[in-house]
């Protein structure tokens, strides 16, 4: 082991000190890929999953259930293809959404070269605060074991980062593609935005309400970039890259490599989407869920941890409201005699606030806001 690792015990006594271990492994400011680098052959005790964690039975993997969407069909009603995935699964692919391959092929290749950066200048990111920052698993200190996985994390909007504090690697990657730096972060922040604002308007046809309603709510303007990196783990049985969760805001928009990994929870099955080079996976987040009042449906979802020697890299945007202060809650349109509001109204910023004191854990924080009223 390395002097920045040697701290981490990877033996299991029956009793150790759970916060001190976390608190030595934040220390490091290496993330798990800092754990791979030192040569381990065990996983700290720390990232140990319950036994019966997400115990749920894979489908097929011949099975290919989650709808693929080209947004460039002229005779595919679009909007209610994508409310129907929103409904039945929270999760779709889409092709032919106007981003660049090419530059969705040089976010993934920078985000992996940041990552395998040398330690001391990757150290230097290291922090838990909003602009640019580089972490390992956001509620490492909240959930009961922490998972496989590193974070680049840019804030887009409403308020950006200066743009000097983006990494700017400007170097050729192993691939031979340019490696990411500001100004294709900048323009991903561009395409993503008007690829989000367009799924907005469609999913808000899906709801019968007019196409910018979503966008007049601000609901376009939040936006944080999160670039997950997921190294090989030498015991992958023993944990995962992130544990079952649904994600906070409106919508995500994820762009992932060919490695695989990502499963969706779908009829008490683990569904994988499966890659495909150039599309973007799409899911449903809570508040969206909350705001259809139940039309649609933000899926559980998970990423097992790494087996193989090549990293997984993803990188999603959280679509978020920008406004944090107005009410959020079931739609008027969305709520009748026949089917009355299952949520109350709230703030966002009350919502975000109470997502961030717990753990990621499937779709709890739902309960917190529903009305029992059903």
């Amino acid at each position: 082991m390395t002097s920045a690792t040697a701290t981490i015990t990877t033996t299991q006594p029956e009793e150790y000190d759970r916060r001190k271990e976390l608190q030595e492994f934040e220390d490091t400011k290496l993330g798990v890929k800092g754990l791979v680098d030192s040569g381990i052959t065990q996983i700290p005790r720390i990232f140990h999953r319950p036994p019966d964690a997400d115990s749920l039975p894979e489908s097929d993997p011949n099975e290919d259930p989650i709808p693929m969407i080209d947004l460039s069909d002229p005779e595919s009603d679009l909007a209610g293809r994508i409310r129907d995935a929103a409904a039945k699964f929270g999760f779709f692919q889409v092709v032919n959404h106007g981003i660049p391959v090419s530059l969705l092929d040089r976010l993934i290749a920078g985000v992996r070269d940041f990552h395998e950066l040398p330690a001391p200048e990757k150290k230097g990111y290291y922090r838990r605060a909003p602009g640019v920052s580089f972490f390992s698993n956001v509620d490492l200190f909240l959930s009961k074991a922490a998972t496989w996985r590193d974070t680049l994390q840019i804030r887009l909007s409403p308020n950006p980062v200066d743009p000097a504090t983006i990494p700017d690697s400007c170097r050729i990657t192993n691939a031979g593609i340019p490696g990411f730096g500001r100004d294709e972060v900048i323009e991903w922040d561009r395409e993503v935005r008007q690829l989000g604002e367009r799924l907005l308007a469609l999913l808000s046809q899906g709801l019968g309400v007019d196409a910018n309603k979503l966008k007049d709510m601000s609901c376009s303007e939040g936006r944080l970039m999160v670039a997950h990196y997921y190294p090989y783990c030498p015991e992958p049985d023993k944990t995962l890259g992130i544990g079952c969760h649904s994600d906070p805001g409106l919508l995500t928009v994820l762009l992932q490599d060919q490695a695989g990994g990502l499963q969706v929870k779908h009829h008490h099955k683990w569904v994988e989407v499966k890659p495909v080079h150039g599309a973007l996976v799409i899911n449903v987040g809570n508040l969206l869920q909350m705001i259809s009042n139940d039309q649609y449906t933000s899926a559980e979802h998970r990423v097992l941890a790494n087996s193989h020697q090549e990293p997984r890299v993803s990188i999603a945007v959280f679509f978020n409201p920008s406004i944090r202060e107005n009410l959020y809650g079931p739609l008027p349109e969305s709520v009748s005699t026949e089917k009355p509001a299952i949520y109350r109204q709230f703030t966002y910023s009350e919502y975000i606030t109470k997502f961030f004191t717990k753990e990621l854990d499937g779709k709890s924080i739902l309960n917190y806001f529903r009305l029992h009223n059903e």
